[in-house]
């Protein structure tokens, strides 16, 4: 029997991007959200199925309540932060229907899911690994017991774990999610100060092959490999070709009709205010970079974004993220001539980090000039090897994960090192941020930008509040 199901991203923080497959979750700089690509993949699935994302429609648990206390099924995203607040959602909802069953999916309780259950009475099961196909078979009324991937309570209230599931080796098999994102989403309120707007965000494969210590989701459900959909094509020893990937990519794309044709390489070139998609190619690996980015151009490439660091610095080599040198440079150069935008996305408080690195990356970044960026703090999130090196050398300022977040959403920085306080990272942030973005030349690269509309004028203004405002926080 079919269970009537709801996916849903609770009610939060305000502007808090909790859905996000992101390796933390916080509320931003400026408001951004993007796609819940990993609710919106198991809807997919499910035949009948609502979706609803909260936070990103500004939808308080008063308003939710009507739309899914007849549910049979409700199925919550949670993560570290938003455990709390999300065990009393899943309450209310029992309370309101006693009937219901509830479970949760998410980083969080793939990595803890009986500590998960014990903390949060109310939720009937929590799902580990990949949780697609869990929750299909959950709707379709399965027992819990037979279903590979849960961790769920017993009649007799003690809980029970079934046996493991298997990763998902066919990307092709699962649906696409636009689908759903038409059918239950306002396309209007996903934006990203980076991106055109209106944006469209799917994934071409999950997982990722790099050992970075302090990202989530491989570390936690996508796992350190990466099962593509069809453009993904690999060499012979079965390893990700990035250049046949992209080339893959855009053909797709371009069969789905996706892509937007290519800005020519010199003279005019596509602005953010400009008419057209502007479609997003998150850069990994470093081989055959300008071949890469060639097809991202032929495609209708927008923006590239870029995990950039400034060298092989220690905080590189403790934290196993990808150093292998590069021009980078000469990359920024590829990408103008080829008139793709770059948005550089920078990590602060790794292990390693010193005064000085710090220093050293706010340079670099000012050096090759990404048109914009986005500075984290280092989040040790429970499931991360950085979160165990945290604990096991007493970096932690505090063991319990919902401190990765202030009361507004707002990220801190839990990890404190004898050479290097969590103050001084925390107020690093800001002076990046500030030695970036205070320059005459950005500046008047922005005020140039937000010339080419009337649109982008209103947008830049708009965030520019929001940012002055963030900044404003973090100082007071």
């Amino acid at each position: 029997m079919s269970l009537k199901t709801v996916f849903l991203h609770p009610p939060s923080f305000d502007g808090f991007d909790g859905g996000a497959g992101a390796r933390y979750q916080a509320k931003r700089e400026v408001r951004s959200f993007w796609f819940p690509t990993w609710l919106a993949q198991p809807a997919a699935l499910v035949p009948d199925s609502v979706l609803i994302d909260a936070p990103t429609d500004g939808l308080t648990l008063a308003e939710v309540m009507p739309r899914v206390k007849d549910a049979d099924l409700v199925i919550m995203h949670t993560s570290s932060p938003s455990f709390a607040s999300d065990s009393i959602v899943a309450q209310q909802l029992k309370a309101a229907n006693p009937r219901m069953l509830i479970g949760l999916v998410g980083a969080k309780v793939a990595v803890d899911p009986l500590g998960s259950l014990e903390a949060a009475p109310a939720v009937d099961f929590v799902c580990r690994e990949e949780f697609d196909y869990t929750c299909l078979e959950v709707s379709q009324g399965k027992p819990l017991g037979q279903i590979a991937g849960l961790c769920y309570r017993g009649a007799d209230g003690k809980v029970i774990a079934t046996a493991a599931r298997a990763p998902i080796e066919d990307m092709d098999a699962l649906p696409w999610v636009t689908p759903v994102y038409q059918r239950d989403l306002k396309v209007e309120n996903y934006f990203i100060g980076y991106l055109k707007h209106p944006y469209v965000s799917f994934y071409t494969g999950r997982g990722c092959k790099s050992r970075c210590t302090f990202c989530l989701w491989p570390q936690t459900v996508g796992g350190h490999r990466y099962p593509g959909a069809q453009p993904c094509q690999r060499d012979r020893g079965g390893r990700l070709d990035p250049e046949e990937h992209a080339a893959g990519a855009r053909d797709l794309l371009r069969r789905r009709h996706l892509h937007r044709p290519a800005a020519p390489r010199r003279g005019d070139r596509p602005r953010p205010g400009q008419a057209g998609r502007d479609l997003v190619v998150q850069r990994q690996g470093q081989r055959s970079v300008r071949v890469v980015e060639d097809h991202a151009r032929q495609t209708g490439c927008g923006c590239c974004w870029w995990a950039t660091r400034p060298g092989p610095t220690r905080s590189c080599a403790t934290s196993r993220r990808g150093c292998a040198p590069i021009s980078r440079a000469a990359s920024t150069r590829d990408c103008r001539e080829l008139g793709i935008t770059i948005h550089g996305t920078f990590i602060l408080g790794l292990p390693g980090e010193t005064r000085e690195t710090i220093e050293q990356t706010i340079r670099f970044a000012k050096e090759i000039n990404p048109h914009t960026i986005q500075v984290s703090l280092a989040a040790p999130y429970p499931g991360t090897e950085l979160y165990r090196d945290a604990v096991t050398n007493g970096w932690l300022s505090s063991p319990d994960p919902s401190q990765l977040v202030d009361s507004s959403g707002t990220q801190l920085i839990p990890l404190s090192y004898p050479h290097l306080k969590a103050d001084e990272i925390y107020h690093a942030l800001e002076r990046f941020y500030k030695s970036f973005y205070f320059r005459p030349s950005k500046i008047f690269e922005l005020v140039a930008e937000m010339s080419t509309s009337w649109e982008m004028t209103r947008r830049r203004l708009r965030e520019g509040v929001e940012f002055m405002r963030f900044l404003n926080r973090r100082a007071a």
